[in-house]
């Protein structure tokens, strides 16, 4: 059973890795051939491409080095999969990735105006010009050094608030890309799939975490951990407890251990699906 085990979480594993080899690559080449076609989008074009190369960098290092911030599970048994050292470069990648959509959708804003009716509804305004923004703000070292599982129960609490608070201004402006006709359909083009892709994902993120991610894998866990008298793991405080979190690894390649079919979803995803959206995101999306 333990090599059954091991041999599918080697596949599992290699598989993963594969798909973020191979956008790691495709994000080089659109990082260095992609050329800025206008003065006044520059910016926008260097921004996007940076914070892309970020996310998908990261990415095929999270990819190899798979790692549980709760538990401090490691892949291989080497510093390089150390906790505090991935969560480092997680907080770089989350901050890339929220900047990457925030960026799309006013861009999309700004090349589609907003319609003067729509300024005098308060809560759709909101949702078309203030709503990137605050999902930018919504994203932490806290759980990973502490082990205290509510900052992990807050942090993916305000994910998923993010992504339900963008889901509306998504679902809008698909919504004007899918009626554009004619000549304004092909100078928006550059949208379609970017943005129809991450309506996908935020309808499907915004429902995994409502209905599972937060009130059965995490909240539950949260709630527990601070009402017994011997929380495991244990709550961890001060520099020996930072100094842990970058030294300690637990190896281990277990199914059960790591999560089971939630982890297994939660990770596949993460690092296939974003990736991709990251790569489309990279192009910079403007009206030509």
């Amino acid at each position: 059973m333990v090599i059954k085990t091991w041999t599918w979480a080697s596949a599992w594993w290699g598989a993963v890795v594969g798909i973020n080899v191979i956008n790691l690559l495709i994000g080089l080449y659109i990082f260095y051939k992609f050329k800025t076609k206008s003065v006044e989008s520059s910016q926008y074009d260097k921004n996007m491409k940076i914070a892309g190369l970020v996310f998908i960098g990261v990415a095929f290092y999270r990819s190899i080095f798979v790692s549980n911030y709760l538990h401090q599970l490691a892949w291989f048994d080497t510093l390089l999969n150390s906790t505090l050292l991935i969560r480092s470069f997680a907080f770089f990648a989350e901050l890339a990735f929220a900047y990457l959509i925030m960026s799309l959708l006013l861009q999309f804003n700004k090349d589609m105006p907003i319609p003067e009716e729509h300024k005098t509804k308060r809560v759709l305004y909101f949702f078309e010009t203030k709503a990137p923004k605050v999902f930018f703000l919504f994203l932490a070292f806290g759980g990973a050094i502490t082990k205290v599982h509510l900052l992990f129960a807050i942090e993916e609490t305000f994910w998923g608030l993010g992504f339900l608070l963008i889901t509306p201004l998504v679902l809008i402006q698909s919504g004007k890309l899918l009626k554009l006709k004619g000549n304004e359909k092909k100078l928006m083009n550059n949208f379609k799939i970017p943005l129809l892709f991450l309506a996908v994902f935020c309808v499907g993120y915004s429902m995994y975490s409502v209905f599972y991610h937060l009130p059965i894998e995490y909240w539950p866990e949260a709630i527990h951990q601070l009402q017994v008298a011997n929380p495991d793991p244990a709550f961890r405080f001060g520099f020996k407890a930072i100094l842990d979190t970058f030294r300690v690894v637990n190896v281990t390649r277990d199914y059960a251990i790591w999560g089971g079919l939630g982890f297994v979803i939660w990770h596949s995803g993460y690092f296939t699906l974003c990736g991709w959206m990251t790569l489309f995101f990279m192009r910079a999306p403007k009206k030509i």
